[in-house]
């Protein structure tokens, strides 16, 4: 229970416009904190890789060898290295422009007047109030205090509130939790605590999505792989004794062939582009991986009010109690709401409806989502408002149950004689004289309902929880659509045995009278059950509860508390935005994985080369600047197009390792066999030439390599004639690219390649058309979806 101290006059009015405006002009423009990725965190992602290095490592090698041409690779990676990290700037600039929308705000009083500013507009002496939810956008020193409690752990580590009184320095980057109260601002700009925090790259602090946990998975096996090939293939050159030069772009051909330098890049390229996508929709993403997770969540938990319900409270009415005076209790009612210090939107809500004048709060007890209650001691006594089964146990009017059905918000109204704050540890509920209901509705969402069925269509589960009251919570949440399982549970019943309380997290979908604690005990339940669950909410109450789910999403309309813990905002309060991150973080799986499979096929055919050829002959049948030339035809190009490109709605069942194996491993066997087949059919063939046996291999690698991505996208090929078309004229036009550096004598000599001969000739046609029908046999051939005819598949192609 916090007595309030006067202050003087001056310092309540804050600082005048026009002195505010001298400081702002004296200190000058600060520049805005980055609100995403650094320029040169980025730089550093596309360029400082372990993959990069090693190439780096042989590059160093080809060029002191003196075979320039053989360093063909390194201008591939700049140029992909250059690609990434353009793209990406050019989302970072997207993105921060849509972050100023939810950019913490102070509100300021000047000449006496509370306004909203944007922190970078406030300056050394201003007086800043703060209610519930709000940030401390810079240091400075408490001047007023109505049980102020700040959340400092983005500073401490302290997960408590700390209660902060008049004289007490507050430091920029926490949060008030309860209670409200005051600062006058002392630090500003690049030297305070909000500019620091604020300026940290949120991508080393976030959790990796599952889509990145694979990939790494993938490329720790790449490694695995690679090393042990790659120094059995270094040992035999050595141990044959091959001069400096040849050995040189034998090992470069075959371990720089098995690096897939372009994977985690175009990964991280996706991120971004779908990142800018939901932008333009309503969604401001914080962390990258945070839309690829979206897809990945089979538990999404709601809070209610102002998550289901656009949070706009609004007066119904004010039912009396016991006899009492219907025009006394709205009186008691308007001057209570205009009276307590420690506002929200329930109280602003109420004053609203009822304007009253204010009179002096001795005393105030502020709400907390803890004992749900609110009291302002006046000269003519304690005031209370709160949850009528907190203050009205065991003797609920029968109006209470007749509202709360209707979705309204009932709160009790009465006297009562003593009040302690339960925050000083000794206080409980007070005994109130119930006067009055004082009864609140909120409007439903209008894409709410479409969202909760969106999101039922692709068995997600959907829990709601609330602090209000059962009833109130189950009507809301039929009305969005929502599947109400059985009779709301309350806080105050759920088990402490983590097994009970897991059980009963995953049966029910409705939770009222819950505490913060509360919501973040049922979400660690879930988690701790294999569930993968977002959190959807907007308040301070919900923070808990999103600090320990696997996805947070912030509304922008809630406090800056959420939005600062959140990995996505939703900016407009747009609910409908949520399908369309789903669909793109489908996509982005999509997406990398046909990318995936594209790489580690390279990889597969150096492995397998190295394996039955490199290992036995100490030679590689193909150049460095050959593979750098047929990869750019066969994955370069197409994998950037296809990591742009449309992913689909629907992700394929299983681990993604085994998914991108599965195809990969019989794709890049095969490669290598029908590369060596054409290299030794060619070059021990008639004439004895290494050079057209060179140019036969390179030219297999590349039809085959363009085989395989039609191969890789037939079953999205079938559902669209005009996918179709695309894959078809891309293959051809970079089979027809192939074919005219062929022609032209200067890139010939360049590349170290020649015109294919007759036999030549027979010896492409043959050997590719024989690793068409070998993969085909492996079950990868683009017809394999019609073997087994599925009747809905053909009655939905028919239609």
């Amino acid at each position: 229970m916090i007595e309030e101290s006067q202050e003087p006059e001056a310092a309540a009015a804050g600082l005048s416009e026009q002195e505010a405006a001298r400081r702002l002009a004296q200190r000058g423009d600060v520049p805005p904190p980055p609100s995403s990725r650094s320029v040169k965190s980025i730089v550093r992602s596309n360029t400082l890789t372990l993959f990069n290095l090693i190439l780096a490592v042989f590059l160093v090698l080809i060029l002191v060898s003196g075979q320039y041409a053989d360093g063909l690779f390194a201008g591939i990676l700049i140029a992909n290295a250059s690609i990434g990290i353009i793209q990406e700037l050019r989302a970072k600039r997207v993105l921060d422009q849509a972050a100023l929308l939810v950019a913490p705000q102070a509100r300021v009083v000047r000449d006496g007047t509370e306004r909203m500013l944007h922190l970078n507009n406030v300056v050394d002496g201003d007086l800043v109030t703060l209610r519930s939810g709000d940030q401390v956008v810079a240091d400075g020193d408490v001047s007023r205090s109505v049980g102020l409690m700040l959340d400092e752990s983005p500073l401490t580590g302290e997960s408590l509130p700390v209660a902060r009184a008049e004289g007490e320095r507050v430091l920029s980057g926490s949060f008030c939790v309860e209670g409200s109260g005051g600062y006058v601002v002392t630090g500003t700009g690049p030297d305070s605590y909000a500019w620091q925090l604020l300026g940290t790259a949120r991508e080393d602090t976030a959790q990796r999505s599952p889509l990145e946990q694979q990939v790494n998975q993938l490329l720790r096996l790449l490694v695995a792989v690679m090393v042990p090939l790659g120094a059995a293939l270094v040992w035999t050159l050595a141990a044959r004794d091959t001069p400096f030069r040849e050995a040189v772009a034998t090992a470069t051909a075959g371990i720089v062939t098995m690096i897939p330098e372009g994977l985690v890049l175009l990964m991280s390229l996706t991120f971004a582009v779908g990142a800018v996508r939901l932008s333009r929709k309503g969604m401001l993403v914080q962390y990258m991986n945070a839309i690829e997770s979206l897809a990945n969540v089979d538990t999404v938990c709601l809070d209610k009010t102002g998550t289901l319900t656009d949070g706009n409270l609004v007066l119904y009415g004010v039912d009396p109690l016991g006899g009492a005076a219907e025009e006394e209790v709205r009186s008691l009612v308007s001057g209570y709401a205009a009276s307590a210090e420690a506002r929200n939107s329930t109280l602003d809500a109420v004053a609203a409806g009822l304007p009253g004048a204010a009179t002096a709060a001795l005393e105030e007890v502020p709400f907390s989502s803890r004992w749900k209650w609110s009291g302002v001691r006046r000269e003519d006594g304690w005031l209370v408002l709160g949850a009528p089964d907190v203050l009205l146990a065991g003797r609920l009017p029968a109006e209470v149950s007749e509202h709360e059905q209707e979705g309204r918000r009932v709160l009790a109204f009465g006297r009562a004689e003593q009040v302690a704050s339960p925050a000083d540890g000794g206080g409980g509920t007070p005994r109130i004289e119930p006067l009055a209901l004082v009864v609140l509705e909120e409007r439903l969402r209008d894409d709410a309902a479409d969202t909760i069925a969106f999101l039922y269509r692709q068995d997600v589960d959907v829990k709601v929880m609330s602090g209000d009251s059962p009833a109130t919570v189950a009507a809301v949440a039929a009305r969005a659509g929502v599947r109400v399982a059985g009779t709301p549970r309350q806080g105050s019943d759920l088990p402490e045995d983590p097994a009970q309380l897991a059980d009963v997290a995953r049966e029910a979908t409705v939770f009222a009278r819950l505490t913060p604690d509360n919501k973040r005990a049922l979400i660690a339940a879930l988690t701790g059950h294999g569930a993968y669950v977002a959190m959807i909410g907007d308040g301070v109450n919900d923070v808990p509860a999103m600090k320990g789910a696997r996805l947070a999403v912030a509304l922008g309309s809630g406090t800056q508390l959420a939005k600062s813990v959140a990995d996505s905002v939703l900016v407009a309060d747009r609910f409908g935005a949520i399908p369309d991150a789903v669909g793109e973080g489908r996509k982005i799986i999509n997406n990398v994985q046909r990318v995936a499979k594209l790489f580690v096929t390279k990889s597969v055919f150096a492995a397998f080369v190295i394996a039955t050829f490199g290992l036995w002959t100490a030679e590689f049948p193909l150049l460095p600047r050959h593979l750098s030339l047929a990869a750019t035809f066969t994955v370069g190009v197409p994998g950037f197009l296809l990591a742009l490109g449309p992913g689909g709605n629907t992700t394929e069942e299983g681990s993604f390792l085994r998914r991108v194996l599965r195809f990969a491993l019989p794709a890049g066997a095969v490669l290598g066999a029908a590369t060596l087949a054409a290299y030794l059919a060619v070059a021990n063939g008639p004439g004895d030439d290494q050079l057209e046996g060179r140019t036969a291999a390179v030219t297999v690698f590349v039809f085959v390599g363009l085989y395989l991505l039609v191969v890789l996208e037939a079953e999205r090929m079938q559902a669209s004639r005009r996918y179709a078309a695309e894959v078809v004229a891309l293959a051809a036009c970079l089979g027809g690219s192939f074919l005219a550096m062929l022609g032209s004598e200067s890139l010939r000599e360049f590349f170290a390649l020649a015109v294919p001969n007759l036999w030549s000739v027979v010896v492409i046609v043959a050997v590719s058309v024989a690793a068409a029908w070998l993969l085909g046999r492996l079950g990868l051939s683009p017809y394999r979806f019609s073997t087994v005819p599925d009747p809905a598949a053909e009655a939905e192609r028919s239609t």
